[in-house]
């Protein structure tokens, strides 16, 4: 399940499942909200889900700086100046085998989603979902 829809029982949770319901996912302004949503709000639900799934924040993190380039340092300062994910993903630096995440979030294929940002939001929640599982280090980051 994904955080930004599907699994925290937040206001995150509900503006993303009424979006759901309302029939925007495929939507430009569905594909909005996602660009206007700070990182900030979402990166603690993404660690209390790996955490609670007995996962480490250290792990998440190695997670985010494979798929962006984002230190520790780099991550800290994104989510002080609240930065969107719309910011986040410009200064990304995306990895080569990004697109090799490949399978469904939150009811929809990765390497369908024709929003360029929304698939890459989409990549990092499969990527932490991933985590969550138990998946190992070496699947979640494409190692050959």
């Amino acid at each position: 399940m994904c955080i930004l829809a599907c699994t925290i029982g937040s206001l995150h949770y509900y503006k993303w499942d009424n979006a759901k319901i309302l029939g925007m996912n495929n939507s430009n302004t569905h594909n909005q909200r996602i660009a206007k949503m700070t990182f900030a709000t979402v990166y603690p639900l993404y660690v209390a889900k790996v955490e609670r799934k007995g996962r480490t924040k250290e792990e998440l993190h190695q997670v985010i700086k494979w798929l962006t380039g984002f230190d520790n340092k780099k991550l800290k300062d994104l989510i002080k100046e609240s930065a969107t994910f719309e910011t986040f993903f410009q200064r990304a630096s995306l990895h080569p085998n990004a697109h090799l995440i490949t399978g469904v979030i939150c009811g929809y294929r990765v390497e369908e989603i024709q929003d360029s940002l929304t698939q890459q939001v989409r990549y990092l929640d499969k990527l932490v979902d991933e985590l969550a599982k138990g998946r190992k280090m070496e699947k979640i980051l494409r190692v050959s």
